[in-house]
């Protein structure tokens, strides 16, 4: 069993309590949109961060970490990519990829719209935590908190950070 703690969207910005949140979690994984390697490193002290670089990130994170991250977890095939869409709107880089090796959890970011279900065609769960990060249209920063077992995901959290324009005095960029 692994509980993980899913983020994206950070765009340079992370904050004490994300910090004390993804420390009760034993992997830490990343959808994208760093925006500065300092929030890498600073997730990578906490726990071991699984992560993929997103469309605002710069060489420095895209040497490294990879546009796509595939790995198991527990039993679970996991599939992080940054820009995918969502079940039935899936862009077609994503959707090819589908059609020929289905995961058991897809994972993206992107949008900043905090989403979580079931892909009955392509028989996945699709996860996008949000966006943790102060930077865009959203109104509430998110992340996601689940644990893997097996391959069943369960005790699904989503974590209400606060408004998007709020700086906690304890902040950090």
């Amino acid at each position: 069993m692994r509980r993980i703690g899913l983020i994206s969207d950070t765009h340079g910005y992370l904050d004490n309590q994300i910090k004390r949140l993804l420390g009760e979690v034993d992997e830490i994984w990343h959808a994208g949109d760093i925006g500065d390697p300092s929030v890498t490193d600073q997730l990578a002290e906490i726990k071991p961060l699984r992560a993929v670089y997103g469309n605002i990130d710069g060489e420095k994170l895209r040497t490294q970490f990879p546009l796509d991250n595939r790995f198991s977890c527990e039993e679970a095939d996991v599939w992080i990519t940054h820009i995918a869409g969502y079940p039935g709107k899936y862009n077609q880089r994503v959707r090819q990829i589908l059609q020929v090796n289905p995961p058991d959890l897809m994972i993206c970011g992107h949008s900043h719209i905090l989403k979580v279900m079931p892909d009955k065609k392509y028989r996945h769960l699709h996860m996008n935590p949000g966006a943790a990060g102060r930077h865009g249209f959203h109104k509430v920063r998110t992340l996601l908190r689940f644990t893997v077992e097996g391959k069943n995901f369960s005790d699904l959290e989503v974590v209400e950070l606060g408004p998007r324009s709020s700086d906690p005095v304890q902040g950090t960029h």
